[in-house]
């Protein structure tokens, strides 16, 4: 995809990126996105082009914009987390970013600052910040951290040598009362900060709009997957999850206008019957931890084995656009925090305790995307999700559902043994 220096190499200098590592990546990502994604699937959705060309130049249009609206005096917020309300950020004219990382590349910045048995998004985050080899990190006014899990907490801890970073308080048992009302004074604290930071003061009107903008990029995504419920399948797993990981940090707008062409496109294949794989092919949910860009191994494993994933129970897949707004949303600034408050602390993840809503979700996914099986997938040392798998996995049994757990990291070492596993796993729903 990539084979000269694009011309904007001075700009990279310019934010001051590591270019000979960047390099590195920048050889291995199209190649890598080439073999997985283009490779080895038929029939694609025509309107993947877009998503094409947004990996092959994934540090090319979107870095220039934000350098060029930085230029323009807005601010770029780097976020780590689903429960950053991006509708804050854009409602104060700024720009919000998702920083996380899925390659083991970067772990060379993060060597000495992060002990070896953290996680692999950890490790790739801040190795991709601190090891200035991503123009998105440096490209950055402001990080939003969030104590979603002790990893991260104590991570932040290190970033903020190298960069401004703002630590949003989620809480730990949403379902108190006392956890939503200190979940709104987090909320109208972080109004305040990037106040400070854009030097513009948010009004109701401004963020009832960004919030029914944003709604309606989730809305759009939702069309995606809802199509991905259809046999035969429209769109492969793979494709359904890059979609996904490009809503962190593309445009808002863009992304309203491309998915909902995907969307069309898929609707239409779903009334004529075209599929990208045949009907009856084994069906596979995966829930568990995020996939962030390019962290595409599992999907890749299952589906050159004949099987398709529909669905993605994970941040980066259906707890997106999980939580919506309330119909009547209210008109002032309180009331609009507050069902911001209700729409994020909707979202089930293994950072609150009790946990009983991903169950549910998993269960309900399950049946809706009439899913063959189910994979729990958590990244080695991700302490939230691997307790958590243990007693899932017992309970989707009971509910009738062959389940099959993976542990993993980044790199390719155990392709092997995960192979031979997950044919196993096919094999038994066959």
């Amino acid at each position: 995809m990539i084979e000269e220096k694009p011309d904007w190499y001075p700009m990279w200098r310019e934010l001051g990126i590591h270019i000979e590592k960047h390099d590195e990546l920048l050889a291995a990502l199209p190649n890598a996105f080439k073999t997985i994604y283009i490779d080895s699937q038929i029939n694609r959705p025509k309107n993947m082009a877009f998503w094409d060309f947004i990996v092959g130049d994934i540090h090319g249009l979107r870095v220039s914009e934000l350098k060029k609206a930085k230029e323009e005096g807005k601010k770029v917020i780097g976020t780590f987390c689903l429960y950053i309300p991006d509708e804050i950020i854009v409602a104060l004219d700024a720009i919000g970013v998702g920083l996380c990382g899925g390659t083991n590349f970067s772990n060379f910045a993060s060597e000495g600052l992060l002990p070896t048995n953290i996680c692999a998004l950890i490790k790739s985050a801040l190795g991709f910040g601190i090891g200035n080899v991503c123009p998105y990190f440096a490209i950055t006014d402001l990080l939003i951290g969030e104590t979603t899990c002790d990893g991260k907490k104590k991570a932040w801890e290190i970033l903020n040598d190298y960069k401004p970073v703002y630590i949003m308080e989620t809480p730990q048992c949403k379902t108190r009362p006392q956890a939503r009302a200190h979940f709104i004074e987090e909320l109208k604290a972080l109004i305040i900060k990037l106040e400070e930071v854009t030097g513009k003061k948010l009004t109701a009107d401004k963020l009832k709009n960004a919030m029914e903008k944003i709604s309606k990029k989730r809305k759009q995504l939702k069309r995606v997957y809802n199509a991905r419920k259809a046999d035969p399948v429209p769109i492969s797993g793979k494709d359904g999850l890059l979609v996904s990981q490009v809503t962190f940090y593309d445009d808002p707008d863009r992304q309203i206008e491309m998915i909902g062409k995907l969307a069309d496109e898929l609707e239409q294949r779903v009334k004529n019957g075209v599929g990208v794989t045949n009907k009856d092919t084994k069906r596979i949910l995966l829930s568990g931890t995020p996939m962030a860009i390019p962290n595409w191994k599992i999907h890749h494993l299952v589906e050159t084995k004949g099987a398709v994933i529909v669905a993605e129970e994970t941040c980066t897949g259906t707890r997106y656009f999980q939580s919506e707004f309330e119909e009547k949303m209210g008109e002032t600034i309180d009331d609009l925090v507050e069902c911001l408050a209700d729409r994020y602390l909707g979202i089930n993840c293994a950072c609150f305790t009790p946990n009983i809503g991903r169950k549910e979700d998993i269960i309900r996914l399950a049946k809706e995307y009439k899913a063959d099986g189910i994979i729990l997938y958590t990244l080695n040392f991700c302490q939230p999700y691997d307790i958590e798998a243990v007693g899932l996995e017992k309970e989707l049994k009971k509910a009738g559902f062959p389940v099959f757990s993976i542990n993993t990291d980044y790199s390719s070492d155990d392709e092997g043994p995960l192979n031979t596993r997950i044919e196993a796993f096919l094999e038994m729903l066959k």
